[in-house]
């Protein structure tokens, strides 16, 4: 998997480009900055925006070609961000830490899915603030992004099962069109989920 992403993320060009997600920016753009978890950040979009904002970013990934870009793109917006080459079972996240966790387009086989998900939710303050956007299992027949391992993808069900102990929880499908970078472009099956622990 590392080797995957080393090789995507070796490029000139930011694959999946250097704004943010849009879920994750009209909701970020809501709340009042206090520490942010982004794992699997990649090549930095989110984190960069997010600590512009003034918030305290920590974000990992397995590729140190992403840390590298990630890094560049934070020098080049003047922010700091923390940023660690490491994957969900080497990172040590504190419990009850983070006032918002974002999951973007962090795709897993399920038995890891649902480890990874609590773990996180495990780092994640009462009242902090959950995001997930990832592609749907209706996504496997389409060309516009995503693992080609319908294990990978997500359903509603799985997802509220994974976050069912948050206060506050909704799981949405929808059809929207992509428009970050090369690998994510075009009309795809997605589902974002917002939950309150």
């Amino acid at each position: 998997m590392k080797y995957m992403w080393d090789e995507r993320y070796a490029v000139e060009e930011y694959v999946y480009g250097t704004e943010p997600n849009a879920f994750f920016k009209q909701e970020i753009d809501k709340l009042t900055p206090g520490k942010l978890l982004l794992p699997a950040e990649g090549e930095g979009r989110n984190a960069v925006y997010a600590a512009s904002l003034g918030w305290e970013v920590h974000a990992f990934d397995l590729s140190v070609e992403g840390y590298k870009k990630a890094m560049r793109l934070a020098k080049t917006k003047h922010v700091n961000i923390k940023y660690e080459v490491a994957g969900f079972d080497d990172v040590e996240l504190k419990d009850n830490y983070f006032d918002l966790v974002f999951l973007c387009y962090v795709h897993l086989p399920s038995m890891l899915r649902q480890k990874y998900h609590r773990i996180v939710l495990q780092a994640l303050k009462p009242k902090g603030t959950m995001l997930l956007e990832g592609f749907s299992k209706t996504q496997i027949d389409k060309n516009t992004g995503g693992p080609k391992n319908v294990d990978m993808l997500f359903s509603k069900e799985e997802l509220t099962e994974d976050f069912k102990d948050m206060e506050s929880l909704s799981v949405n499908s929808l059809s929207e069109i992509l428009s970050e970078g090369d690998f994510h472009a075009g009309e795809a099956d997605i589902i974002r989920l917002k939950g309150i622990k």
